[in-house]
């Protein structure tokens, strides 16, 4: 049915992108939507991103890496209770480093899932994981209600993702303030549903850098051959917009790619204010 693994949490540098983040970071990667022995859906506002699901890109193409993950999601929906008793003792051991380091360590609780696992770490191991002041937690998430449940909270920061049955609900999350993410199989627009493009996949971490901006995910894996609209398929030139490429050598004396998350925040900024304009 399942083994108890040693460790839940991965650390970061064994994903590319995560590996780009600027601050350690951990990550728990279980199998997503009905991909395990009891068929709950560990996704459940799983549309089109189901079949074109990141599960398969990066090093999630390999079977062994697949198994690791089912065995963990098994061992989630058999035993819940266990799974957030050992995901809470991670937590604190990680937090015991970072605050004898005195630094903060970002966390993913959703990898290639979509569950409320602050809440259950409450539920089941009577801990309030915001109670950690060594951690900070990201997340992507289908779910509305989360994002808006968190949207104040300043140690959870939640990307919602759109897919093609949920863009009202993007336009509207965007509007509070919130990101989302658009995965996209060509080069990215400058704009999108009325709100600036930022390059997600420059890090993992680029939403803790962000309000209200749509993060632009490259399609990797199935993506790349999605026919269900969760994918953007699109065919605009990739060009740098004149302006970011031209203030980012006068203000900064570097070039686009090699400006901080911030210094490329505040020239997008910029550039949207002078559309409205």
């Amino acid at each position: 049915m399942y083994t108890i693994p040693k460790k839940l949490l991965s650390p970061g540098a064994t994903n590319a992108k995560t590996a780009k983040n600027n601050i350690e970071t951990f990550i728990l990667y279980i199998a997503p939507a009905r991909q395990n022995s009891k068929g709950v859906n560990l996704c459940p506002k799983a549309a089109g991103c189901e079949a074109a699901c990141l599960y398969t890109a990066g090093r999630g193409k390999f079977s062994n890496v697949q198994s690791a993950r089912i065995n963990k999601a098994n061992y989630f929906v058999y035993d819940k209770e266990k799974f957030i008793l050992q995901l809470a003792g991670e937590l604190v051991k990680i937090n015991k480093r970072a605050t004898k380091d005195g630094k903060q360590i970002a966390v993913r609780l959703n990898g290639t899932s979509d569950i409320d696992f602050i809440y259950l770490l409450k539920k089941y191991a009577g801990l309030d994981p915001f109670s950690l002041s060594g951690l900070i937690y990201y997340d992507y998430t289908k779910i509305p209600g989360k994002v808006k449940k968190y949207l104040n909270e300043p140690r959870y920061s939640l990307t919602f993702s759109r897919d093609e049955t949920n863009e009202a609900e993007a336009r509207e999350l965007l509007k509070l303030g919130a990101n989302i993410s658009v995965v996209i199989n060509g080069p990215a627009p400058f704009f999108y549903l009325g709100a600036p493009v930022v390059d997600g996949d420059k890090s993992d971490i680029v939403m803790l850098y962000n309000t209200g901006a749509v993060l632009a995910l490259k399609a990797k894996g199935d993506a790349k051959k999605d026919t269900t609209g969760f994918v953007v398929h699109t065919n605009e030139t990739n060009e740098p917009a004149p302006f970011l490429a031209i203030e980012a050598r006068k203000v900064f004396n570097r070039s686009l790619d090699q400006l901080s998350p911030s210094e490329y925040t505040a020239l997008r900024d910029e550039q949207f204010l002078n559309q409205l304009r």
